[in-house]
């Protein structure tokens, strides 16, 4: 057998509520502007256009309970609550109405942003690779699978910043609920078990700044809490 010329990169795993088990991550696939209300803070129509995505690397995923260093390159790093949809088995041209069989579980997420830089991409005409992708991006809860939750349609989403309450929504606010973004996505590439899809964040997004925990929580899932050093 050949050996790697350099060492093999160690697979991103991801603990599993209730489990010794982890999770293998392979890609991270994120819808924007998925809640009428994040569209229009954000200065966009909240119609029902298709749904478009972004991309975050695997290994962009860290566990919930971390203490990080404050991210590089921004002076405006902002907090977005998501839920998670962990992929446990693939396929391409998915309907809608299969969609739940393809989902191992889910986990509360929060999709961090460098808006500053985001904002600046978005001036030039650039991608936002830079402003969404980089180290420790997504900070994600522990999974449930979903034979113990059900399939996930409703229920709270809150974002705290210390104890300031920043965001708060509802599942059943989706423009585009899961099983319509499984459906698209699968159209466009074919999913494989271990992708993550972060499906948007309601209205409320803001600023964390050096020193602060945000904690995201969903109804029925684990939270997703991250500490940044001072």
């Amino acid at each position: 057998m050949s050996k790697t010329i350099i060492p093999a990169p160690a697979p991103t795993l991801l603990p599993v509520h209730g489990s010794d088990a982890l999770f293998p991550v392979r890609r991270i696939f994120c819808v924007g502007r998925n809640y009428s209300e994040h569209a229009r803070e954000m200065g966009h129509d909240p119609d029902r256009e298709p749904p478009f995505f972004f991309t975050k690397p695997g290994d962009a995923a860290v566990p919930s309970g971390l203490t990080l260093p404050f991210p590089p390159a921004t002076e405006n790093l902002h907090h977005e609550a998501e839920l998670v949809v962990a992929i446990g088995t693939g396929g391409r041209d998915i309907a809608a109405k299969d969609a739940d069989r393809h989902i191992w579980g889910y986990a509360t997420g929060n999709d961090l942003t460098r808006r500053d830089m985001q904002a600046r991409a978005k001036e030039m005409r650039r991608p936002w690779d830079m402003a969404k992708g980089f180290d420790a991006s997504a900070i994600i809860g522990p999974l449930h699978p979903i034979t113990e939750t059900g399939p996930l349609t409703s229920g709270a989403i809150t974002a705290h910043v210390d104890d300031d309450l920043r965001q708060t929504g509802d599942l059943s606010e989706m423009i585009w609920p899961t099983s319509d973004v499984i459906a698209f996505l699968s159209r466009l590439v074919t999913l494989a078990p271990g992708d993550l899809i972060m499906t948007g964040t309601p209205a409320g997004v803001g600023p964390i700044t050096p020193g602060q925990t945000c904690r995201v929580e969903i109804a029925g899932l684990s939270p997703a809490t991250v500490i940044f050093k001072p």
